[in-house]
């Protein structure tokens, strides 16, 4: 092989593994994040990646950062969603002395402390409708105008967007603006969540094990990782990283089996009122009757709406709910048979609907993004 190409060869490796030490997993969602971060890093085209909180957008930021020609330049970070609106312009844009209250010196935003390198936007998709007008003119003119200011300040700023938000959602509703979303995602990425790949969680659990003090590292058994595969992550990376921690405060030094892990899920924090009412709803329409408890129960109906007079129609769910084993005192797997029970929602909702997403969301009570999602998750198919 040629000098250059085997030094090409080299360079790119590098890279990939200097990426690769961000965005951890071997998952075909995450080579194909990496591959898409290659492709994109050199250009300075703008990025809008997307997904679910905890996904690890910024990290996705900083790879883009780090596979561009601006690596050696300022990285700056603003969340959107964490400036009150009333404060927002001055640290985007920077304000001038005596501008308003409280600005006793010239202030330069962050547009200008990025200059030559990456502005990274987070929660975009929670920017003000005003503000989303004075970023469209920056990014579209490459000037910036301090408040209270009178001239005009040219920056040369890559700008790398994320949002947990369904952004096309919120321009259809008039919360974004679409003009600045075709801005903004010149290039998008989504990152999938983390119950999405699953192959990837012992990778990550022991990345995070290692970043421990060598006295404090905990190892995990393979029945352990395997529980870890197995849950559902709602709160993605981010809550796996903190699950780790904890585990070096209350395992430290040992080798975890599946029952702590079990007792690390337990203490997870809060359970969403959303996730608490399902969970109730659920259970308590599986209830059998009193006098017939031995006996298979029927699941639950589902109601689509009648065209012909708009009341509801009571459409079974066609396959019963078998309860003979918890009768008979035996174990039952209810997390399985929760997510059986959706999944068969879902589709009876989607074969009423004749496969309309939004249609079949209404009945479900669902958000179509949600719907989608859940979807995605059972891999169920709107055709």
């Amino acid at each position: 092989m040629p000098t250059i190409a085997r030094d090409q060869a080299a360079a790119a490796a590098q890279e990939d593994a200097d990426i690769a030490s961000f965005l951890i997993g071997e998952s075909a969602a995450m080579k194909q994040v990496r591959r898409l971060i290659r492709q994109v890093g050199p250009s300075n085209a703008s990025v809008l990646v997307t997904g679910p909180s905890g996904s690890g957008k910024e990290l996705v930021a900083r790879a883009i950062h780090l596979a561009s020609g601006r690596a050696g330049a300022p990285r700056v970070a603003v969340n959107c969603g964490a400036i009150p609106r009333e404060l927002l312009e001055s640290e985007l844009f920077g304000h001038e002395k005596g501008s308003f209250t409280g600005a006793h010196a010239q202030h330069r935003g962050r547009f200008e402390e990025a200059d030559g390198g990456t502005l990274f936007l987070d929660e975009i998709g929670d920017m003000p409708a005003d503000m989303q007008v004075k970023l469209l003119r920056v990014l579209e003119e490459r000037v910036v105008q301090r408040v209270g200011g009178r001239g005009q300040i040219p920056v040369d700023v890559r700008i790398v967007a994320a949002t947990h938000r369904d952004i096309e959602r919120a321009i259809d509703e008039g919360r974004f603006r679409e003009d600045l979303f075709y801005r903004l995602a010149v290039f998008p990425i989504e990152i999938p969540p983390l119950a999405e790949r699953a192959e990837d969680i012992p990778l990550l659990a022991r990345h995070f094990a290692d970043r421990a003090r060598p006295a404090d590292r905990v190892r995990f058994t393979p029945a352990a990782l395997d529980r870890l595969a197995r849950h559902d992550w709602p709160g993605n990376v981010r809550e796996l990283k903190n699950l780790i921690e904890r585990a070096g405060i209350l395992f430290t030094g040992q080798t975890i089996g599946a029952e702590q892990v079990e007792s690390l899920l337990l203490r997870r924090g809060r359970v969403g009122a959303a996730e608490r009412r399902a969970l109730w709803e659920a259970t308590d329409a599986m209830a059998p009757e009193p006098a017939s408890a031995q006996a298979p129960v029927e699941a639950p109906a589902l109601e689509a709406p009648s065209e012909a007079s708009g009341d509801p129609v009571v459409v079974p769910i066609r396959e019963g709910i078998d309860m003979t084993r918890l009768a008979a005192g035996q174990p039952v797997a209810l997390r399985e048979m929760l997510a059986e029970i959706e999944q068969r929602y879902i589709q009876e909702a989607l074969a009423l609907s004749g496969g309309v997403v939004a249609d079949a969301a209404r009945m479900l009570s669902l958000q179509r993004t949600t719907l989608i999602e859940k979807m995605r998750k059972y891999e169920v198919s709107a055709a």
